[in-house]
């Protein structure tokens, strides 16, 4: 090497192992190799397997999975004039009077029988019909309701952690303004606002629900954007929103899961509370609250009076079911997802 070489080499910084490919396509940070088998597993897989082992979530989710099921599949789906799901678990149309003209001997408030299995509510109408296609209602919005406040609180929370300062301060005061008013009730001034309905609803719980993911990712961020790789990939010179969506946002990812699957639950008693005060859907639709709201008020008899228990505890038992099933859905993601119970500081062992 000659002297004018080794002039020019000085003062410069040569970094040794280093591989700008692997950084770019590198596995996730969360992959380890099982010194047993040799195997590489990671975050999401070793989760899912250490999910199936909890009897209680898998049982869970079987309930939640069945209800879907028996919600989707209780009366024919016709979209743009075309029928897209023929069959029919529910043997009546949820707003049928029995009493006009299916059975003439049915009577308001029918005890169960083996023809109407949950009786019949103060309307003439077949209880378990309507509980089946209820269930459309009230978990298609809570799945909605969730999916959409998740996925926006997602981007808000990464922007906010990883450009810090002044725009972290900002977007923060905004989340503290929502936290200062019970979610409950931001959603009851949107419906007295825009009156009750489907997607009034969806709207009521989604405009500030995002609020708690927001909070909760910006956390996260704060933590992750002082790992070496995302370092490394600025070092690389990738673009801001480069590393937020691909080395950021997706290892916030496991306790904003937790959260959402927590959150359906809560989505589906609030929408249940609207219905219960007559403030959800329409009157008559088969909604889980809307269904307690028009029995309410067979709770209380007077001396000598019968209440009819089946029309209020089938509606209930079904929040109660859905509910309690996603809690524990949540409570075994949370396991399974937890870095400190997967055994990684014990050398990825079981």
């Amino acid at each position: 090497m000659t002297d004018r070489q080794t002039h020019d080499e000085r003062g410069r910084i040569r970094i040794s192992g280093f591989d700008s490919d692997r950084v770019r396509d590198r596995e996730p940070m969360s992959d380890w190799t099982d010194e047993s088998s040799g195997e590489t597993v990671g975050r999401w897989r070793r989760g899912f397997r250490k999910f199936k082992r909890n009897r209680s979530a898998m049982g869970a989710l079987v309930i939640v999975v069945l209800m879907a099921l028996a919600a989707f599949f209780a009366r024919p789906i016709e979209m743009f004039g075309v029928v897209v799901q023929p069959f029919s678990l529910a043997p009546y149309d949820p707003t049928t009077i029995l009493y006009l003209g299916v059975d003439p001997s049915v009577e308001v408030y029918d005890p169960p029988s083996w023809q109407y299995p949950m009786g019949v509510d103060g309307s003439g109408r077949d209880l378990f019909s309507r509980l089946l296609v209820g269930g459309r209602y009230s978990l298609s919005i809570g799945f909605i309701v969730v999916g959409l406040t998740a996925s926006f609180g997602l981007i808000y929370g990464s922007i906010s952690g990883y450009y810090g300062g002044n725009v972290d301060e900002l977007m923060m005061r905004i989340v503290d303004t929502i936290f200062a008013f019970p979610g409950l009730i931001l959603a009851l001034i949107i419906v007295a606002i825009l009156g009750g309905g489907y997607w009034q609803l969806v709207l009521a719980f989604s405009l500030f629900g995002w609020a708690g993911y927001g909070r909760l990712v910006r956390g996260e961020v704060l933590k992750i954007k002082e790992n070496e790789y995302v370092m490394a990939a600025k070092a690389l010179g990738a673009r801001d929103r480069s590393v937020v969506f691909r080395h950021i946002a997706p290892n916030a990812m496991p306790p904003l899961i937790v959260l959402a699957s927590l959150n359906i639950g809560s989505v589906v008693i609030g929408v249940a509370a609207l219905g219960f005060l007559g403030l959800g859907l329409d009157p008559s639709s088969a909604e889980w609250g809307t269904m307690l709201n028009a029995t309410r008020s067979t709770l209380i008899q007077g001396p000598g009076g019968q209440i009819p228990w089946w029309a209020t505890v089938y509606p209930g038992g079904a929040i109660f079911i859905f509910v309690m099933s996603m809690n524990m859905i949540g409570d075994g993601i949370n396991d399974a997802l937890d870095a400190q119970q997967t055994g990684v500081g014990r050398g990825g062992e079981d």
